[in-house]
């Protein structure tokens, strides 16, 4: 098995996973980042950490990007003066 990059996660993202949760949502907000990612269901307060890769092989969706996510202005201007 060939493992390729991760995928950044950038702390305030919210991300919709593949099944919901027993409160019937699917919207998490990230909180921590590391080996382990902290995760924050957005319906009921539930806190859980996920190793890394299990997030990964989840993830379906990010509804939105947190504040220090790049924008894709700054990688299309520099793409542009180059």
């Amino acid at each position: 098995m060939i493992l390729g990059e991760p995928i950044p996660f950038y702390i305030d993202d919210i991300v919709r996973l593949r099944k919901p949760h027993p409160c019937g949502s699917y919207e998490w907000k990230v909180v921590r980042i590391g080996a382990d990612i902290g995760l924050v269901c957005q319906t009921c307060g539930r806190r859980v950490l996920l190793p890394r890769r299990t997030l990964e092989k989840r993830l379906k969706a990010f509804v939105s990007r947190g504040p220090e996510a790049p924008t894709t202005a700054a990688t299309d201007d520099s793409a542009e003066e180059a």
